[in-house]
């Protein structure tokens, strides 16, 4: 997010001899980047000179966006350029309820009630009367001006001026358009609606963090605008003053859900510090005395239901020193964590109980809650005030971290399994991780079966996939009159849902090719023999998607390592394929474990291999069986070769040898006669 305020403004909170270009130059170099700097004004004519600073706020630092924000950044920041800047006034200690003073008068009551108090983190709220509404004051007019925000009355802009001093959004009521003083703060229901202050009608989708009074009006969608029904005008005497932080996830949904983004939605989506909501409630009860005339009429109603709690990090000197490469002083650590907000204590090494050297115990400010949490934060903030530049620009030595051996074998596997692939014509491809319910549906996938992503950027990609298969399919429906032949591999993860946890993730290789089966299982046999596997069974598998006479699997060690088949006629048609697909995936852990480095040794055949060929009928054996018989049956056969098909037919070579004597034809053909006896 930006932000935009003004250097005269930021000098109310800074003492500080840098000018508007210097704060440009050195806050973009350790801070928060200041974008532009612009020039108001002209005091050779007699006008006031400012100058608007243009700055780009961190998503994780909305404490800095305000004019006191930018004020602690640049006390911290500023010195390390030997410019001169200190605090004039922190806000956060002199606006407290202990410094203000509240009337004991409560004439207009309020009747506030929470029904869950997980929706607001604090709400606080006190009713001023005797307001005259008018124009603000020239001070506040035109600074709210100079940063693009349109001056209204006098009790509006104090709310605006409230939001960029601090950061901290308010909002005013008028007291009397509420009903019997009642607001009661609960989530919406779906169809509410609410006319907002821009004269628009929203309806609510539901579990909105909204505000309703006494007549069971939606008078607040809260966090992001005010109703127009209690909303200030030139009539209003009485305003309820009210300040408060809520649930930001709720806040940053209702605003994107229903397309109402606002100045103040953008702060309460980051998460507010409750403890600020004081100071500004103080501090605007000041501004609305001074230029409103309103006095307090009503007690203080605070109901803080979650603290932010200060968090203790220890960090070590030598940590510190270590991770910066730099021999940073103690005193330059601690003047830094001051500068920032951060308590620190010292401790020495000679203490029992700290024996790794000097320590800082570091207390973070509840405004910081969000976004430091470890001690690598607390040195990040060290690091980057002292400045990066000034840092060692040496690269830090390689430190080691050994892999789990399945791990690297895993790899090792995969890199072998694309190298070979590639080399043999395929192309590989890398798709997401989701599909689209669209296609699910086309396969006759089981949808409950897959996971879908809660805030998908595209229904194309919904659903963690459970299979490869469907991401090649669509590659290939993709790819169509490219080229003619098409032949891609993809090794990636599925994911295996399970019930209140995180999914099995498990790595698959996937193939699809639009030529043949016989050309997509020479693929596997090849593969598989590349990766020194030799043991495996084939065996036929029924399969919804594939055709009745492809549909096999193949086990390796009795695990089933790899599915193929061609894709069904009606499948192909859902998709709209023009060709036939061929499609196999394989379990990447079974072939891990099986995978050898070397082929084992096979001693050849020391004798005369007679090799003779016959056309068989596939009536009854598919190949792999054909070779199970064929070897139980003569002791002569050395191995089975396939040849080529026909329609039913298959040729097939047989090759025949002896481990003690030449053998000649006749009694190959004896062999070869007995095998077809039993097929």
């Amino acid at each position: 997010m930006n932000i935009k305020i003004t250097y005269n403004w930021l000098l109310e909170y800074l003492d500080t001899d840098a000018g508007p270009y210097e704060l440009q130059k050195y806050l973009s170099l350790c801070g928060p980047s200041v974008e532009t700097v612009q020039k108001i004004g002209d005091s050779a004519k007699g006008g006031l000179t400012d100058y608007v600073l243009d700055i780009e706020i961190t998503s994780n630092r909305v404490d800095m966006a305000s004019v006191f924000g930018i004020a602690l950044e640049a006390s911290a920041i500023l010195p390390q350029f030997g410019k001169k800047a200190k605090l004039k006034m922190n806000p956060l200690k002199e606006f407290t309820f202990k410094s203000a003073y509240f009337e004991s008068i409560d004439d207009k009551k309020l009747n506030l009630k929470i029904q869950n108090p997980k929706l607001v983190s604090r709400f606080t709220a006190v009713v001023l009367s005797n307001i005259d509404i008018k124009h603000a004051p020239d001070i506040i007019r035109k600074r709210l001006q100079m940063i693009d925000i349109k001056s209204i009355n006098n009790v509006i802009d104090i709310s605006n001026y409230l939001m960029v001093s601090l950061g901290q959004p308010t909002h005013m009521f008028d007291y009397d358009e509420i009903k019997e003083g009642t607001m009661i703060l609960r989530e919406s229901k779906k169809g509410e609606k609410i006319v907002t202050l821009d004269d628009k009608e929203i309806t609510l989708p539901g579990g909105d963090i909204i505000i309703e009074d006494g007549s069971g009006r939606i008078i607040d969608l809260c966090g992001i605008m005010g109703g127009k029904n209690s909303s200030i005008t030139d009539k209003t005497k009485n305003i309820v003053f009210f300040v408060q932080t809520y649930d930001k996830k709720k806040i940053r949904k209702t605003s994107m859900t229903t397309g109402t983004r606002t100045v103040a939605a953008t702060y309460f989506e980051k998460g507010l510090d409750p403890s600020r909501v004081e100071n500004t409630l103080v501090y605007g009860i000041e501004l609305l005395k001074k230029y409103c005339g309103g006095k307090i009429d009503s007690k203080l109603y605070d109901i803080y239901t979650s603290k932010n709690i200060p968090k203790n990090i220890r960090v070590y000197l030598k940590d510190i020193q270590r991770i910066m490469g730099v021999p940073i002083k103690e005193v330059t650590i601690t003047t830094i964590l001051k500068a920032l907000g951060f308590d620190s204590n010292r401790h020495e090494d000679e203490e029992l109980a700290y024996p790794d050297g000097v320590s800082f115990q570091v207390t973070v400010p509840t405004y910081r809650a969000d976004d430091i949490a470890i001690k690598e934060d607390i040195i990040e903030e060290i690091a980057r005030v002292y400045g990066y530049f000034n840092l060692p620009n040496n690269i830090s030595p390689m430190v080691y971290i050994e892999q789990p051996k399945e791990i690297e074998k895993l790899f090792e596997v995969s890199r072998k399994i694309k190298t070979f692939l590639k080399n043999i014509g395929l192309h590989e491809v890398m798709n997401y991780s989701m599909i689209s319910k669209e296609l699910i549906e086309k396969l006759d996938l089981n949808l409950n079966s897959k996971l879908k992503l809660e805030n998908t950027i595209s229904e194309e990609i919904a659903y963690l996939r459970t299979a490869l298969a469907p991401s090649l399919i669509k590659n290939i429906k993709d790819n169509e009159g490219k080229r003619e032949k098409l032949n891609f591999f993809e090794i990636a993860k599925v994911y295996e849902k399970k019930k209140n946890d995180l999914p099995n993730e498990i790595y698959r290789l996937g193939i699809a090719v639009n030529t043949s089966f016989e050309d997509l299982k020479g693929i596997i046999e090849a593969l598989l023999s590349e990766l020194n596997i030799k043991s495996f069974e084939t065996k036929k598998r029924y399969s919804q998607h594939y055709t009745a006479n492809t549909g096999a699997e193949i086990l390796i060690a009795n695990r089933s390592a790899v599915r193929f088949g061609q894709l069904k006629k009606n499948y192909q048609n859902n998709i709209e394929l023009k060709n036939n697909v061929f499609l196999a995936e394989f379990e990447l852990d079974v072939l891990n474990d099986n995978y050898k480095l070397v082929s084992p040794y096979i001693l050849p055949p020391q004798y005369s291999v007679i090799k003779l060929d016959a056309n068989i009928k596939l009536s009854k054996h598919n190949f792999a069986d054909m070779k199970k018989i064929a070897q139980s049956v003569s002791k002569l056969l050395y191995s089975i070769e396939f040849l080529s098909s026909y329609k039913d037919t298959y040729t097939i070579r047989f090759n025949f040898t002896s481990p003690k004597k030449n053998i000649i034809e006749d009694e190959a053909k004896k062999e070869l006669s007995n095998i077809l006896s039993k097929l």
